[in-house]
Formats: structure tokens, sequence, C-alpha cells
């Protein structure tokens, strides 16, 4: 039995080539080109009966288990050459394919780095690429850089195009350093590719002027970065060097870590437990996380963060991935503090983390992702952006109200980022309800408010599918609560609070393609009703969609029954990123975060606060 995989644990590289082959084979004779290949998880009902036998530890060799399946994307290659969609699933113990779909010509899949090489060459054959670049007078010395970036979506004449975009950069070579910084030296250009031919079908130019210049005019001189300035961030070549007014600062752990990981991917640390695993979209998710061996999530990730073509290749064949997550214990200053003034007595204990980490990089950005659980039983998700901003070419002398001059001739535009956290609660159980928590000013009466300073908690109860909103100026939090248990000191159903940060929502017009896209940014706070495999905020193939579909909206517009049943909780937070001129040349971290706390507190005997003292 020790040799079966647990059912919460993502595929070896074993059978991945498995699934690949058992795809192979299903399509004799074809040209198969590979996208992804993960886990699919198994019904979550079959996974929850599984864990209550785990957990009372009665597993033994005739012990069900849950299907082992894998999750194939993949283009297949016909006599047209015009690659078609497909997925299929695989079942691992039966080395077949149970499922198979030829995905809509409507949607695209998910990008691969394979399509960003394909741009590249694109621009390097294509004529008109280079006639466009001809008609700049780049310096002496100055070499052309090609950023891939993924197309938005398609304008409605496009048809069902499948298009990558590019930006591009000027770099100094004179310096011989590989890692010279090319983004100060933006250049209007952005060539268009149709991914399916591989060839450069238009280049988009965008305007270089400022106020009143218009959005398409060229107002720009033919040497286009003559009034850019060099900004280096790579130690070597900074002018003045690297600071050397700090004295080192270690932190070490002599005895080891305070975590351990058991059976492969079973973390545990204080009285924390969790099973933790890599898939190439989302990164790290959390599954059976538990407090004390109470349940807590069924699972925890974060919704709409691709990992593109780091599990597997075009061929399909599996490789090892070093140091996709690190996980690392740290200080977070004082846990909590009292002092007796009596007696001059002062208790302090530190507050400890344990950190599960991962960080991805898209293009010029990039942003650290970080599950944070403390002693207390609470849990912050924690995204923070860094990394370099966009910029686009503007004409000296100019300015416009549409982002700030980070450098001379650089403009970084005004934008957003947007991040979505998918809670699968289990509080105590899957039969779960989300109360609205709001204190609110009482009127001032003789009788039950003679002073005035009597406010009320209101409770709601969310009974269907919805979307709402932080409201700080209510003090409004959610309480994902189990009426079947009730804290015996407070008389009160045990919950975990989540306060949903109230950040700015999308900006674009609702009748934006963006927005129409996005709509899963429309509201802070979503319930929804469990299903299986409904994971991602945006639907399932959200890369150059001009609709939301399959994403939280559609879950929510179901209006299905949430009140003590299996729901799941969206947060969605984000950043309003106006840029600074201190942003520059690398943008200075910035952190926000999505907190989870447990509320009420637990019994006495089974307080998290005993972890710091014992």
């Amino acid at each position: 039995m020790a040799a079966l995989p647990h059912p919460l644990s993502a595929l070896s590289i074993e059978e991945t080539n498995i699934a690949r082959d058992v795809v192979v084979e299903s399509h004799p004779g074809s040209l198969l080109t590979f996208r992804q290949i993960f886990l699919r998880e198994p019904p979550k009902t079959e996974v929850v009966a599984f864990l209550e036998v785990e957990h009372s530890g009665g597993l033994a060799a005739e012990t069900p288990r849950p299907q082992r399946l894998s999750q194939v994307l993949y283009d297949v290659v016909g006599p047209s050459k015009v690659p078609e969609y497909h997925e299929s699933v695989v079942d691992l113990r039966k080395n077949k394919v149970v499922h198979h779909e030829v995905v809509s010509s409507k949607f695209q899949a998910g990008l691969t780095m394979e399509e960003f090489e394909d741009l590249i060459n694109a621009c390097k054959k294509s004529l008109l690429f280079q006639a466009k670049l001809a008609e700049l007078q780049l310096p002496e010395g100055f070499d052309i850089v090609i950023e891939p970036w993924p197309y938005g979506a398609a304008d409605p004449e496009d048809g069902e195009t499948r298009f990558f975009q590019g930006l591009i950069f000027a770099q100094d070579t004179r310096n011989g350093n590989p890692d010279s910084n090319f983004y100060p030296y933006p250049l209007p250009l952005i060539p268009i590719m149709d991914a399916r031919k591989k060839e450069i079908v238009r280049i988009d130019e965008p305007a270089t002027g400022g106020k009143g210049d218009g959005l398409r005019e060229k107002t720009h001189d033919k040497g286009i970065i003559d009034h850019c300035k060099a900004s280096e961030y790579v130690p070597e070549l900074l002018p003045g060097g690297p600071r050397t007014d700090l004295k080192p600062l270690a932190v070490v752990q002599p005895d080891g870590p305070s975590f351990t990981v058991e059976d492969g991917n079973l973390v545990k640390w204080q009285k924390w437990s969790m099973r933790l695993t890599f898939n190439p979209r989302e990164g790290a998710v959390l599954h059976d996380v538990r407090f004390d061996d109470r349940n807590v999530f069924y699972r925890l990730s974060m919704s709409e963060m691709y990992f593109n073509g780091v599990l597997t290749n075009a061929q399909g064949t599996a490789y090892e991935l070093g140091n996709a997550v690190c996980m690392h214990e740290q200080d977070d200053g004082v846990g909590w503090k009292h002092l007796n003034w009596r007696t001059n007595r002062s208790v302090v204990a530190r507050r400890r983390e344990l950190v599960i980490q991962f960080s991805i990089t898209l293009a010029n950005y990039d942003y650290i992702f970080a599950f944070k659980f403390d002693q207390a039983a609470g849990v912050t998700v924690e995204a923070r952006a860094t990394g370099i901003v966009s910029v686009v070419n503007i004409d000296p002398g100019k300015a416009t109200d549409y982002g700030t001059i980070v450098s001379p001739g650089a403009l970084a535009q005004n934008h957003q980022h947007l991040f979505c956290v998918r809670v699968d609660a289990a509080i105590d159980g899957h039969a779960n309800r989300v109360v609205q928590e709001e204190s609110l000013p009482v009127q001032m009466d003789s009788v039950s408010n003679p002073k005035g300073n009597l406010y009320e908690v209101r409770k709601t109860p969310i009974i269907t599918s919805i979307g709402l909103d932080a409201r700080p100026d209510r003090n409004r939090v959610f309480k994902i609560q189990n009426q079947s248990k009730i804290n015996p000191v407070t008389g009160n159903p045990v919950a975990y609070k989540i306060v949903p940060p109230p950040s700015q929502l999308l900006l674009a017009s609702p009748k934006s393609t963006q927005f129409r896209r996005a709509s899963f940014a429309s509201h802070h706070f979503w319930v929804t009703k469990y299903r299986d495999d409904e994971l991602y905020a945006a639907g399932p193939r959200p890369l150059q969609a001009r609709l939301e579909v399959g994403g939280i909206t559609d879950a929510a517009a179901r209006d299905e029954r949430v009140l003590d049943e299996d729901i799941v909780i969206w947060s969605v937070f984000g950043l309003t990123h106006n840029p600074r001129s201190e942003d520059w040349p690398v943008m200075y971290v910035a952190p926000f975060s999505s907190p989870y706390s447990v509320s009420p507190p637990f019994p006495p005997s089974q307080s998290p606060f005993s972890n710091f003292l014992s």
C-alpha cells in the first residue's frame, strides 16, 4: 500500500509520461503537441471518504482509493496543418482515455513558452516588421529585444484567430553585459502574430505624443531613443556600485526548521497539517488543511496564475521542476504581550509564521505569492508585486494623463493588478454557511441607547450564491460557520472570519471587453456552491476570451442554495498602480493580502495560544 500515491499528491514523472503515451496511442498517425499534463483531482466525495478513513487511522490495503486521473491538454495537427485543441482525461490505473473533448474553436488554449519563441522567430522573418524597424534610427551599439506577450482579445472582425503580440525595446550592448536593462528604451512598434500561421500579420504603432496629440498620430522623431537614458539595476552595472552601509543580518535555525514533510507532500508545523502540491496553472495548492486535527479547508489556492511549460515539454515528456515552491519559518514581531503594571512584569511571545511561497515572472513584472500560517490558527494569503513597470515611448517634453514618466522617454502606464483566492471551506466538516457581519450605529433613545454609544452587530446569513463587496465603513466581515458545531464558551457556531481587502475593483467600463472577460473582478467576495472542476475565477479557458465563460459570475448566476451546504469562497483583491518615479528602474515590492482568521476562539482546552508557550 505504501507504493500507492496519495490521492492529493501531484503526478509523478512516471505518471505524467504514462498519460502522454496513452493519449498518443489514442491518436494513431497524428502529430501531437502537448501543452500541459497535470493531476485531475478526483471527485471530492471520493476524496472526503478516503480522508475520513485516513484520519481515523483505519487505512488498509482494501480501503477504496479515489480515481487517479490525469488532465492532458494538447493540439492535434491534421492534414490542414491547423492545430486543433483537445482535452483528454486519462485513467492512470486503467491506462485509458476516459474523457475526450475537441474544444470549440471559439475558445483558446493556454499559452506555451514555445509559442513565445514562435513570435520571436516570426518577427525575425517578417519583412513588414523589418521595414518598420528600418524607419527608426537606433544609435550605434543598440540591438532589438522582442518581449512576447499574450493578446488580450481579438476584435470581432478578426474571427477566431489566435494572436500573440510583442513589445519591442532596444538594448545597449556596448557594456557587454547581457543583463543590461533594455526597458528604458521602448520602441513604438507592436508586432501581432497569427499563431496558427506563425506569421506577423500587422504592426500596431502606439502614439508617442502627450496631451492634445491624439491616440494615433505619429509625433516622434526618427531618432526614437535619442532622448532616453540608461537605468541599470544589476549590481555590477550600477554607477556607484551596490550600497555598502548595511551590516550583515543573519537569520539562522541551528537546530533546523520546526516543520516536517512526510509521505512526499504532507506538511506538519505546530498544530497545522496540509498536503502541498504544485500544478502548472495555479502554482502551489494546499489540500486537506487542518488545525489541531480539525478540518479547516479542503483546498486553498490562487486562482488565475499560469505557470505554463514548466512540467512538460511540447512532446509531453515530463521533467523535474526544481525549487518551484519554497517553505520556511519566519519571525513576524510580537505575537502577544501584556504588562501587569502592578508588578511591572511583562510577558511577551514572538509571532512565528510558516510561509509557503512561490513566484512567477510575467515579462517585466514579478509576482510573489505566499500562504502564511500562524500559531493562532490564522491564515493570510499574500501577493507581492515587484519587477519593472511596463513602459512605452513618449516624446521629449510631453506630458500625459495616462501614466507617469519614470525615465526620460519612458512612460509607465496606469494599470491594475487583480487576483482571486479560491477557498474551498470545510470548517469542522463540509456543510458550512457564510454570515455577513456588520457593526452599525443605533439611533439614540432614552430606553435602549440613552447615551448614544450603542452599536449593533448585524448578522445576515447568505442564502444563495452571490457576489458581495467590502465595506470598511460598516466593518463588514464574513464568517464561514458550521452550525452543527458550537463553541462551548461563546455559545456561537465555530467559524473562520474573512476580512475582504477593500481594494479597488476593475475600473474598465462594464461595456468593455476587458470587463466582460474578467467580470469576476466586479466584486470583492463571492459565495458559490461547490462543483467538481470549477476551479478558476475567469473560467477554464480565459486566454483571448471576449466573455468570462464558466467562471465565478456563471457559478453565482445559478442562484443555488449555499446555506449549510458544501460551498466555495472567492476573495478578489489587488492593486491599482499609478506609477511613481520611485518605482524605477525596479519597483519596490508592494504587498497586499487577504486574511482568514479563526473566530470565535477555540475552547480554552484547545486554545491556539497554548502554542506560544508550549
